[in-house]
């Protein structure tokens, strides 16, 4: 296996053969990707596989293709879908800023001192993403894990495994505080910056989050345990049930008899038989059905008929037609009669024939609408009037 020259062959073969790349990783788990597939897909080119194969990006088993390990790992990393939680890399790399403190402490060379701080940095910057990430991880397989694991033993077992892995996770959170808030306050002191201070910042932030994340995932935890032991206890009553039936001694070891008595559950109740009723498209298209139907009709062809009932008359009251009036306010009218006066629109409309009784709330009304509708005809001023308890605007035609 050789290794790539550079990044630019490395992303020149990625991108040439990403069909095969993104099928490969997206049935990584559903199948076991034969020799044969990856050539139909390459278009039977064989040396692009070879290519592949000698680069160490594809690994063949017995004419079974995957991806190599570190790609995968790369690519579930990149898209935040990998299961494993990887909890010594966070540990290591508070070790390694340990380090590298001791190092920036101890150096006179100005551009080594910085090079030592850039790295610390760097990495408080990592241990912050990656304690989160591995939270965010914990909490989805703990998920998977209860509601895909169909071994109740090996799921219990799992779940404690998660429960150990985020006490961990709460440690390294401990220690990654301690780190910044008091084992070395001496560095802090001396070498902080603008740069240095808001990656303590956003480090203190992200694993205060965690800590909230850490607090649910272990009630989660104590929730999916208590349902897989209540589970577990009823599977184990129905095993004991089981034995005992086979051996036919349940009536005689057990109280079945006399707790079923007890119960009122519609599953003990008489079965009732409910008509079927069959579609019309059924009935319509499909010649077993008209089969059943004739059938049907001649085994009923002896019955009397059945005489359809007539409905009572229609009395004659419902058949007078009743006319009623009603007189609408014509707005435009209204308007364009205003218009050709030279008197306010309130007062114009307190004076207004509208052929019909109006009151004088009503009216108020008809002076708003009529407002709204013609706005761009009206000319409403700044000067206001008082009239019968109500004041408004004196509105004159433009």
């Amino acid at each position: 296996m050789s290794a790539f020259y550079d990044l630019k062959e490395l992303f020149s073969a990625l991108n040439r053969e990403t069909r095969l790349i993104a099928e490969m990783f997206s049935k990584r788990k559903s199948m076991d990707y034969k020799y044969s597939d990856a050539l139909e897909l390459l278009n039977y080119e064989e040396h692009r596989l070879a290519f592949l194969l000698g680069k160490g990006v594809v690994r063949e088993n017995a004419g079974v293709l995957e991806l190599d390990d570190l790609y995968l790992e790369f690519f579930e990393q990149v898209l935040d879908i990998n299961e494993e939680i990887n909890l010594a890399y966070i540990d290591d790399n508070i070790k390694h800023i340990k380090e590298n403190i001791v190092y920036y402490l101890n150096e006179s060379n100005q551009y080594r001192k910085h090079g030592y701080l850039k790295f610390i940095k760097k990495t408080l910057r990592k241990i912050g993403i990656i304690t989160i990430k591995s939270a965010i991880d914990l909490r989805r397989n703990v998920e998977n894990t209860f509601k895909n694991e169909i071994n109740y033993k090996i799921k219990q077992l799992k779940l404690n495994n998660f429960d150990e892995k985020r006490t961990i996770i709460k440690s390294l959170i401990d220690q990654s505080l301690k780190l910044v808030n008091e084992d070395e306050l001496t560095f802090f002191n001396r070498a902080l910056d603008v740069e240095l201070n808001r990656e303590i910042i956003e480090l203190k932030q992200r694993l205060n989050e965690c800590s909230h994340n850490l607090i649910e995932i272990e009630k989660q935890i104590i929730d999916y345990l208590h349902q897989i032991k209540i589970q577990g206890e009823f599977l184990e009553k129905l095993r004991k049930l089981k034995y005992l039936k086979d051996h036919f001694l349940i009536e005689s070891q057990s109280n079945l008899r006399q707790v079923l008595s007890q119960q009122n559950a519609l599953l003990y109740e008489p079965r009732r038989i409910e008509p079927l009723k069959l579609s019309l498209d059924f009935l319509r298209l499909d010649d077993k059905s008209f089969e059943l139907i004739k059938r049907l009709a001649h085994s009923k062809k002896h019955l009397p008929p059945l005489k359809n009932e007539l409905a009572a008359p229609i009395a004659s009251d419902y058949l007078t037609a009743i006319v009623e009036k009603e007189v609408m306010i014509n707005y435009a009218e209204v308007k364009n009669t205003f218009l050709a006066t030279s008197d306010d629109l309130f007062s114009f409309i307190y004076k207004y024939d509208f052929f019909k009784e109006v009151d004088f709330a009503e009216r108020v009304t008809i002076f708003c609408q009529v407002i709204s509708l013609f706005e761009n005809d009206l000319l409403v001023t700044n000067e206001y009037r008082i009239f019968n308890g109500i004041e408004h605007a004196v509105v004159m035609a433009r």
